[in-house]
C-alpha cells in the first residue's frame, strides 16, 4: 500500500484457528503495546479480529512477529490482511468485548496444569495454595466445560460461579495471565471438593482439603475411590497393593485387561519403566495421554502389583494433569502415600464413562469405596487418549480422546456438512464441513442403550462448538451393527437422506489417506489388517489388500479365509479359532498341540460338526482372527477375556525375541491373489514340536506376516505401477509388525503411510467414512 504523507497505516487482521480461550488477546495487546501502536483486538465466532494502526515499520513488525510467536496453546491457521484509511487515533489499544456473528471458532483441548499453576498451588503464601482447581490461561479444562460457542464463561459450566473481586481483577486485566480465563477460580469463589463415603466404610464424609486428605488416607488403607476428573470418574486405588488391585479387577469384571497406572511425577514413571526421549515428552506434554512403556522386570524399580497388567510387558502410564491429581499424591509435608494408582475409567464394564455426581453414586456402587467429587459440571464426557512411541520416535494415537478433542484436522477435500458415526468398537464420531474435521471424544463400544445415548450426546456437544449442522450421515456398511442403526434413526429423525453405507476397510485407508493430507487424485495399495469388517460378499474380511482412493476400491488380494465357528460369539476362544484354521490347513488336530488340549472333548467333537457341515461357520479372511489362532497354537491364549486379549499376548511373546534370530514363517501365494498361512503353520508346529521356545514362534510368526506383506504389495505393484503403500486397521497397532512391515516396504522402494494422529483402529474409522461419503452419489431421502 502506499503510506499517507504522515506515515501512518491501519490494517485490519483476522486470525483463524485455536485463538479463543489460549490467551491470544492479551498477546495481542502486549505486542501492541511495545510498538505503541492503536486498534483493537476481539474475539468472533470467525477467530480473533484485530485492527492496528501506527507507523508503517511498525504496523508491519506487528504483523511479522504476530505470525511468528503465538501463545503456548495457540494453534492458527491462516491470518488474514486488509489495509484501511488511517484514522489518526494515537496510542490507545483496547481490548474489545466479544463478537457474536457468523462463523466458526476452535476451541482448544483440555490442557494439563501448567508449570505456573503447579508452582501456586504449591506455594503456602500464594492465596491458590492447595486450591483443587488452580487454572490460567495456559491450562486447564476447555472442551469438557464449554456448552456453546464463542468461548465466554457465560457458556461453560463455570457459568454458576461468581468470580470474587480478586479473581474479576484477574480476569480482566490485560497484562494478567488469568486474563478471560474461563475457568478461573480461587478457594472464596470456585468449586468445592467433596469426599462421600461408601456405607459400611466407616469413613465419614468430608469437603475441601479434609476431604483430599481422607481420600489419600483410604488408599493408602487399600481402597478404591471413585475420582472425578475432567472429563469423567476414574477409579483409583494404590498399584502397589496388590490386595487393593485385584478388588478392583474383581469388582469391575476387568478379566485379564490392563490397567493404567498414574505415577506421581516423572521420576516416579521411570522408576517402574522404561523411558526412552520421545516417551519423556509424549508423558509430560500438555496432552497428558496414557503411554504405553516397556514395564521394568520385578526388582528392577519400585514393584507394581502382578494385577496391573498381567502378561504383558507394556505398562500404560501417564502423569497428573488436573491440580486434583498432583494433590492426591500429596504436597510437601503431607503424611507419606501412595507414588502409583490404578486410574482406570469409571464405568462398569460395556458402559460409557460416568460423568454426573449422582449417577456415579448408583452407577459406581459396588465398585467404589468412596467418591470424591466436585460441584464444577461436565458439560462433555472425555476419557483419556492413549498412545504408544515407535522406536523410531513418531507417536501413533491409539485411542483419541481427553487432550487432542476437539483439535481440527485439515482435510486433503472439501466435504459437505456431515456426521460419520464410526463403528461398533472403539466407538468416535467426526464431523466435518469444508476442509476441517472433528473427532468426537472416545465414546467405547457400542453396546447397550447407554453407549448409544453417549453418542447422541457427543454429536450434539460437537456440532454445537464446531457450527456443523450435517446434511449427511455416513456409517458401517455392517448390516448388524448398533452405529449403523444409529445413523438411519438419526437421518430419518432429522429428514435427512439415509446413511451412505462405507465398506469397513475402505474407510480405514481412507482415513490413512486424509491424515497423511492425499487428496486421493492417485490410487494407494491400502493394507488393511483388523479382526472383523463386513465384506462385499457377506462374509469377514479382515486381511485386505485393497487398491483405493475416495471414490472407489478393488479388493486386489486377501489372506485365505477359513471358518469362524460361532461367528463373532467365537471371538472369545482362540482354540477354536486355532482348530478352524488347522482345519482349514488340512492339518490335523493332534492331542500334542496346545490349542487341542485347550478344548474339551465335546468342544471338539461339536466343531467338527460344526466345520463339516458348515453349521454357523462364516468364512473370514481376518488377520486379528489369525493372530488370535496363532496366539493359542503358541500356548499364549487360548480364551480371551476382551477385545485384542489373544493378539496381544502373541505380540508380549514375540517382543521377548524380537531379537534372538532372524527365521520367519513363510506363508504361500494362491491365485487370487491369495495370502495362504498354511505353510506358515505348518512349519510353526513342527518348530513346536521340536521345542523351539513359544517366543522365538510368535517372532517367527510376526516376520512371516511382514513378508507376506511386502510380497502381496510388490505383486500390487507389477500389476498397477502404484508405489505408495497405507498400512491401517487395528491389527497394525502391534508395533512389532508395523515396524518390520513398513522397513522391509521402504527398503523395496515403496512410500509407506502409516497412522499418527488417527488411530488406526476403529477409533479412527469416522474420518474414513467422512470422506469416502464426500465423493459418492447423494442418496435418497431416508424412510
Amino acid at each position: 500500500m502506499t503510506a499517507p504523507a504522515t506515515g501512518r497505516v491501519r490494517r485490519r487482521l483476522t486470525v483463524r484457528g485455536t485463538v479463543q480461550g489460549v490467551g491470544f488477546r492479551p498477546h495481542v495487546h502486549r505486542l501492541a503495546a511495545e510498538y505503541d501502536l492503536s486498534g483493537f483486538v476481539g474475539n468472533t465466532a470467525d477467530g480473533v479480529l484485530i485492527e492496528v494502526e501506527g507507523p508503517l515499520p511498525d504496523v508491519e513488525r506487528f504483523c511479522e512477529l504476530l505470525a511468528e510467536h503465538r501463545p503456548p496453546l495457540a494453534s492458527v491457521t491462516g491470518i488474514g490482511h486488509e489495509d484501511l484509511p488511517a484514522t489518526g487515533t494515537d496510542g490507545t489499544f483496547i481490548i474489545q468485548a466479544t463478537r457474536h456473528t457468523t462463523g466458526r471458532t476452535q476451541l482448544p483441548p483440555d490442557t494439563a496444569t501448567c508449570a505456573e499453576c503447579l508452582r501456586e498451588l504449591a506455594a503456602p503464601a500464594d492465596r491458590r495454595h492447595r486450591h483443587p482447581f488452580v487454572t490460567c490461561t495456559h491450562c486447564g479444562p476447555r472442551f469438557t466445560i464449554a456448552t456453546a460457542m464463542p468461548y465466554d464463561r457465560a457458556a461453560t459450566t463455570m457459568a454458576r460461579f461468581p468470580m470474587c473481586p480478586v479473581c474479576a481483577r484477574e480476569y480482566g486485566d490485560p497484562l494478567d495471565r488469568r486474563f478471560h480465563a474461563q475457568p478461573v477460580a480461587c478457594p472464596a469463589c470456585g468449586p468445592g471438593l467433596s469426599l462421600i463415603p461408601a456405607e459400611g466404610t466407616g469413613a465419614r464424609p468430608a469437603r475441601d482439603a479434609e476431604a483430599l486428605a481422607r481420600t489419600r488416607a483410604l488408599l493408602a488403607q487399600g481402597r478404591i475411590v471413585a475420582v472425578k476428573g475432567l472429563g469423567g470418574y476414574h477409579l483409583a486405588c494404590d498399584a502397589t497393593d496388590p490386595r487393593a488391585v485385584a478388588t478392583l479387577r474383581a469388582r469391575k469384571e476387568r478379566g485379564g485387561k490392563a490397567f493404567a497406572v498414574m505415577c506421581a511425577d516423572l521420576a516416579t514413571a521411570e522408576s517402574v519403566a522404561h523411558v526412552t526421549d520421545a516417551e519423556r515428552a509424549a508423558l509430560t506434554g500438555p496432552e497428558r495421554p496414557i503411554v504405553l512403556l516397556r514395564a521394568r522386570t520385578p526388582g528392577d524399580g519400585l514393584r507394581l502389583a502382578d494385577g496391573i497388567a498381567p502378561g504383558s510387558p507394556h505398562l500404560g502410564v501417564l502423569l497428573p494433569y488436573t491440580p486434583v491429581h498432583t494433590l492426591l499424591f500429596g504436597l510437601p509435608g503431607d503424611p507419606p502415600g501412595p507414588r502409583v494408582l490404578v486410574m482406570t475409567s469409571g464405568n462398569r464394564s460395556g458402559e460409557p464413562i460416568v460423568t454426573d455426581e449422582a449417577q456415579a453414586l448408583i452407577r459406581l456402587a459396588g465398585l467404589a469405596d468412596a467418591w470424591l467429587t466436585h460441584d464444577r459440571a461436565i458439560a462433555a464426557p472425555c476419557d483419556d487418549s492413549l498412545l504408544r512411541v515407535r522406536a523410531d520416535g513418531t507417536p501413533q494415537l491409539l485411542r483419541r480422546s481427553r487432550g487432542y478433542v476437539p483439535r481440527p484436522l485439515t482435510l486433503p477435500v472439501p466435504v459437505r456438512p456431515a456426521l460419520a458415526v464410526g463403528g461398533d468398537l472403539k466407538n468416535a464420531l467426526c464431523l466435518g464441513e469444508d476442509d476441517q474435521a472433528w473427532f468426537g471424544p472416545h465414546i467405547g463400544d457400542m453396546g447397550d442403550l447407554a453407549t448409544l445415548d453417549a453418542a447422541r450426546r457427543a454429536e450434539a456437544h460437537l456440532a454445537t462448538l464446531t457450527g456443523v449442522t450435517p446434511r449427511l450421515i455416513a456409517a458401517d456398511r455392517h448390516p448388524g451393527y448398533q452405529s449403523t442403526a444409529h445413523a438411519r434413526r438419526r437421518a430419518a429423525e432429522a429428514g435427512l437422506p439415509a446413511p451412505a453405507l462405507v465398506q469397513h476397510h475402505h474407510a480405514h485407508i481412507a482415513a490413512a489417506l486424509a491424515e497423511h493430507g492425499l487428496d486421493g487424485a492417485t490410487p494407494v495399495i491400502g493394507v488393511a489388517f483388523d479382526g472383523t469388517g463386513y465384506g462385499d460378499d457377506g462374509t469377514v474380511w479382515g486381511g485386505e489388500i485393497l487398491l483405493a482412493d475416495y471414490s472407489a476400491y478393488r479388493r486386489f488380494a486377501h489372506l485365505v479365509p477359513a471358518p469362524l465357528p460361532g461367528g463373532d460369539a467365537g471371538v472369545a476362544n482362540p482354540c477354536r479359532q486355532a482348530l478352524a484354521r488347522l482345519w482349514a490347513a488340512g492339518i490335523d488336530w493332534t492331542p500334542d498341540l496346545p490349542s487341542v488340549a485347550a478344548c474339551t472333548d465335546t468342544e471338539r467333537a461339536v466343531l467338527q460338526g460344526q466345520l463339516a457341515h458348515r453349521i454357523a461357520c462364516v468364512p473370514t479372511s481376518s488377520m486379528g482372527r489369525l493372530f488370535d489362532a496363532v496366539s493359542s497354537l503358541t500356548g499364549a491364549c487360548h480364551r480371551a477375556g476382551h477385545e485384542a486379549e489373544a493378539a496381544l499376548a502373541l505380540e508380549a511373546l514375540a517382543l521377548e525375541a524380537r531379537d534372538a534370530d532372524g527365521g520367519e514363517y513363510a506363508f504361500g501365494f494362491a491365485p487370487g491373489p491369495r495370502a495362504d498361512p498354511a505353510p506358515a503353520l505348518r512349519a510353526l508346529l513342527a518348530d513346536l514340536r521340536r521345542g523351539v521356545p513359544a517366543p522365538v514362534l510368535a517372532a517367527r510368526f510376526h516376520r512371516g506376516v511382514a513378508g507376506a506383506v511386502a510380497e502381496l504389495c510388490r505383486r500390487a505393484r507389477e500389476a498397477t505401477g502404484l508405489t505408495t503403500v497405507a498400512l491401517t486397521g487395528g491389527v497394525f497397532a502391534n508395533a512389532l509388525l508395523e515396524e518390520d512391515s513398513t522397513a522391509r516396504l521402504t527398503a523395496d522402494g515403496f512410500t509407506v503411510l502409516r497412522h499418527g494422529r488417527v488411530p488406526p483402529n476403529d477409533g479412527g474409522l469416522a474420518l474414513g467414512q467422512l470422506v469416502v461419503a464426500a465423493h459418492v452419489p447423494r442418496p435418497a431421502r431416508a424412510r
